[in-house]
């Protein structure tokens, strides 16, 4: 009798920690030690996505996947999507998807599908491919998100790694990077990329809700300014969105001393030189007023005691950090708040990635999300 109450007590707890996911059989940690596993940290953004992983390898591709259009384009291209750069240089051959536009996967698709999803799917199949995970290898992810990304869009992106991933935790991209570069306190933290700008105060605890904002005049909104202008200007240039984004990365500036820069585009077919240094500053400080906005917003709603800890200490990450004068030029829209202090990070690319690969190292297992 005594032996079956004891038994009864035994299954009683065991079932009692699967309820509570812990650590079970049914669990993917179960099986893998932390030595054993491979752990990275991935920043899906909507222009570049980039991974880190545990063992040392790091890639960024275009979060560009392509779709060979006909039995032509197979036959030159293969049956298999292409991805970032090869995507983008078949671009006429497939059909050209951009599975995260805004920072988000859109949910809903024809006859059932959803394009967006099955694309974003095999674009972390493939940047995971990238880091060589072992053969059967347990292999946990996080991945840095939106700021203020809805829960819905939150759930489409764990299905997107369910199958690939054995276990996720989904993040804000900026407090990703505030974690990476161990800046937890009194900081706020702007990640300027293509399709949102987030921002994020720091103060010692995770964030809530109230203390981040996602923007959505971002770089896609600056190549589309300028775009716009230069046709106005150069009505007979012949060039394209991509040509145009491909100028504002290269030469991207907001600063009031800077060199002139020349475009190079046909005009009927005859390569022709265009000043467009005007329309590229206009366009690229088309985003600072928002984050002037956004900046007073975080500040002004926090404790006055440590407003000014906050001030000094705001870091730009992303790819539209790398905007020549940028940080100066935040400074002097918050002379107005007080003054302040910015800088950027040294690794734009790879601060999201970096800081979600620490965390994957270093978060309890009861933040996981298990995908069974």
């Amino acid at each position: 009798m005594a032996k079956k109450r004891k038994k009864k007590r035994i299954e009683k707890r065991r079932n009692k920690q699967v309820n509570e996911r812990s650590w079970t059989s049914e669990d993917p940690f179960a099986s893998t030690s932390k030595d054993e596993a491979l752990f990275v940290g991935i920043d899906l953004g909507t222009s570049l996505a980039s991974i880190a992983g545990s063992n040392g390898v790091r890639e960024v591709v275009p979060t560009y996947v392509g779709y060979p259009r006909d039995n032509i384009s197979e036959e030159l291209l293969g049956t298999e999507p292409l991805f970032g750069e090869a995507a983008l240089k078949h671009r006429l051959s497939v059909e050209l998807i951009r599975p995260l536009a805004h920072g988000v996967i859109k949910a809903g698709g024809q006859g059932g599908k959803n394009k967006n999803l099955i694309a974003a799917q095999q674009l972390v199949r493939y940047l995971l491919r990238r880091t060589s995970p072992k053969a059967g290898q347990g292999v946990f992810g996080v991945i840095g998100t939106p700021a203020r990304a809805s829960i819905s869009s939150k759930r489409i992106l764990i299905e997107a790694c369910r199958g690939i991933l054995d276990a996720v935790m989904v993040i804000s991209e900026p407090f990703a990077v505030a974690y990476g570069l161990a800046i937890l306190d009194r900081a706020l933290v702007i990640d300027i990329g293509a399709g949102t700008v987030d921002l994020c105060r720091l103060h010692g605890t995770l964030p809530a809700e109230q203390d981040q904002i996602t923007l959505d005049v971002a770089g896609y909104f600056v190549d589309t300014k300028l775009f716009t202008s230069i046709r106005k200007k150069y009505p007979k240039a012949q060039f394209n969105v991509n040509m145009v984004r491909k100028l504002k990365e290269q030469y991207g500036f907001v600063s009031n001393n800077s060199d002139r820069v020349t475009a190079s585009f046909p005009v009927n077919g005859r390569p022709t030189d265009f000043d467009v240094t005007d329309q590229l500053k206009t366009a690229c400080r088309s985003v600072v007023p928002g984050m002037i906005n956004a900046i007073a917003k975080l500040i002004g709603t926090y404790d006055p005691e440590f407003q000014e800890a906050i001030r000094s200490n705001v870091i730009l990450a992303g790819g539209g950090s790398q905007m020549i004068g940028l940080a100066t030029l935040i400074e002097q829209g918050m002379e107005e708040l007080g003054g302040g202090k910015v800088t950027c990070v040294q690794e734009p690319v790879y601060a999201g990635a970096n800081g979600a690969l620490k965390m994957a190292q270093r978060m309890p297992k009861q933040f996981w999300q298990v995908l069974t």
